[in-house]
């Protein structure tokens, strides 16, 4: 294959959930200006709506917006029947989707029912959309998974715990599901750290600046289209030969 043609995804699709802001708008502008077809879900219909055009006028390629809780195996089974209805087909999943909701300064203030949203969408909902997904990419001409986890898989901390805990999970179910669906699917995973998208709004952004940039080598903070490189390597034939990988994004190794 041409080096210029590892990275396109022309006649591909690809759905992408949490796809209408963030890391996952970015990931959806990035595979429909390398060719792809592209499925916006996220809890807004409106958000996934407003995209979907911007990729119709922008890019020229085709655009279903599909509003969906991933925490729910309801809107899951929805979701896919949405996307084959409309494609017939699904080439690239991507398991963006993601909630890591305030709880208080203590861990027994994560209530029972915070416990289980949080892992109802990082972790319950991407198990059910891979397996639905994946043995449909198994029966019929293979396909490329990519879950987006977090460098808090691996380095938990107290106050994002619940989220992180889960992420965790992903990661390995990232390897299980390479192995479970090899050798038609490939299924890999990117952790990123800490970028500036909306959730950033939500950060002491003086105390991060003190005590977090020190310890990242690159001295700053990611910004969200700094996915888009990673993302299309691991959803493209350019990674042919990768699976159960899980790639750190993150401006360096997070120093102690």
């Amino acid at each position: 294959m041409a080096v210029k043609d590892l990275f396109d995804l022309s006649g591909k699709v690809a759905l992408v959930t949490g796809g209408s802001r963030g890391l996952g708008r970015e990931m959806v502008r990035a595979f429909a200006e390398s060719g792809a077809d592209v499925v916006i879900a996220s809890r807004r219909l409106d958000a996934c709506a407003t995209l979907a055009n911007e990729v119709r006028d922008e890019f020229g390629h085709r655009a279903l917006p599909v509003a969906a809780h991933v925490g729910r195996w309801d809107d899951v089974e929805r979701l896919v029947d949405a996307a084959y209805t409309e494609f017939g087909r699904i080439d690239i999943l991507v398991n963006n989707a993601g909630m890591s909701p305030l709880f208080g300064s203590h861990l027994t203030a994560v209530t029972e029912e915070l416990w289980d949203k949080v892992q109802g969408v990082n972790l319950k909902g991407p198990f059910r959309l891979t397996a639905l997904i994946g043995e449909r990419m198994m029966d019929g001409d293979g396909g490329t998974i990519l879950n987006i986890s977090t460098t808090g898989a691996v380095d938990a901390y107290p106050e994002s715990m619940p989220y992180h805990l889960a992420k965790a999970g992903l990661n390995n179910m990232t390897l299980g599901f390479a192995r479970a669906l090899s050798p038609k699917v490939r299924v890999n995973c990117i952790m990123p750290g800490g970028m500036l998208t909306d959730v950033a709004t939500h950060w002491d952004m003086e105390y991060m600046e003190q005590h977090a940039l020190p310890k990242i080598p690159l001295h700053r903070f990611g910004r969200p289209d700094e996915i888009v490189g990673a993302a299309l390597f691991l959803v493209s034939d350019a990674s042919s030969y990768t699976t159960g990988a899980i790639l750190r994004v993150d401006g360096g190794p997070y120093l102690p």
